[in-house]
């Protein structure tokens, strides 16, 4: 042992600094690839989140119309996450797919705003997930009823940590409730009014489509009108563009919505990428840009 104590003490702190900067190398280098892959990737996701009681099958019908007479086929990764928060899977993400189909649905898939908020945590837990695995730097989303509501909430609370790498492009929410069952928007719930309170975190680059369905004058036989219309107070002037459309006629109840033929070409024509330009939107879907 040397006798020179000051030695001995710079050699253990050399020897220390080596050893912590071994894995702090690793976990940068990682973390360099993992950003040059981000950077680089084709792959755009679509992203869906089915409403309150329903499972990641409740998208099937929509992706078999997605997928028919195209020749483009979108593939389908289906993701359920528990009330503990670990994930199941069915499907896959083909290889040459680019813009592949993830439905997220979860064991706990009751109505209500205390739930609302649990499920946007446990979207973010899928999201995070899918940022590691796929590394996208973009994606799309979709939300049926309070799926609508769950991807509000996850961007006024959770998007914030992957906006600088990645980019939703655009939301397309469905019969989605922003003022629950309230037909009077004199009555604004609490979820409402702390959407509308936490309306400045909302990306400023996203554009935004909310369609609801015509059953009749008033809802879509489950969600009033003035409901889903009460999106403009959350998203308008806050986002590049905001736009609400109305599918009316046959098999526009709330239900039947996600495989309404109407909504299945505004998908293609709004949603999905511009290899799908040439479709135009139903004659029947009213638009109103705001």
């Amino acid at each position: 042992m040397s006798k020179n104590p000051n030695l001995k003490w710079l050699i253990l702190t050399l020897l220390l600094v080596i050893l912590l900067a071994i894995p702090g190398y690793s976990w940068m280098k990682k973390d360099n690839w993992a950003r040059a892959q981000r950077q680089k990737s084709m792959l755009s996701p679509v992203i869906m989140v089915p409403g309150s009681s329903a499972t990641t099958e409740r998208f099937n019908q929509l992706v078999r119309q997605l997928n028919s007479k195209t020749a483009t086929k979108h593939s389908v990764l289906k993701i359920k996450v528990s009330t503990k928060g670990t994930l199941s899977y069915s499907g896959t993400i083909d290889k040459d797919d680019n813009e592949p189909i993830i439905v997220v649905g979860f064991q706990n898939n009751h109505d209500g705003y205390s739930n609302i908020k649990k499920q946007a945590g446990w979207l973010d837990q899928a999201f995070y997930t899918l940022t590691q695995n796929y590394h996208f730097n973009n994606f799309k989303a979709f939300g049926h009823s309070n799926g609508g509501l769950i991807w509000t909430y996850w961007l006024e609370h959770y998007y914030s940590s992957y906006a600088n790498e990645i980019k939703m492009k655009r939301l397309m929410t469905l019969g989605t409730p922003y003022n629950f069952n309230e037909s009077n928007l004199k009555y604004r719930t609490q979820m409402l009014e702390d959407f509308i309170k936490n309306k400045n975190k909302l990306p400023k680059n996203l554009v935004v489509y909310s369609l609801s369905g015509g059953k009749n004058y008033e809802s879509d036989g489950i969600v009033p009108e003035a409901s889903v219309a009460a999106g403009k107070y959350i998203f308008q002037n806050k986002v590049k563009s905001y736009t609400a459309m109305t599918v009316t006629g046959p098999e526009a109840d709330h239900s039947d919505l996600p495989q309404n033929e109407q909504v299945v070409r505004l998908i293609k024509h709004y949603l999905l990428e511009k290899k799908n330009k040439n479709l135009r939107p139903p004659r029947q879907a009213n638009k109103k840009r705001q």
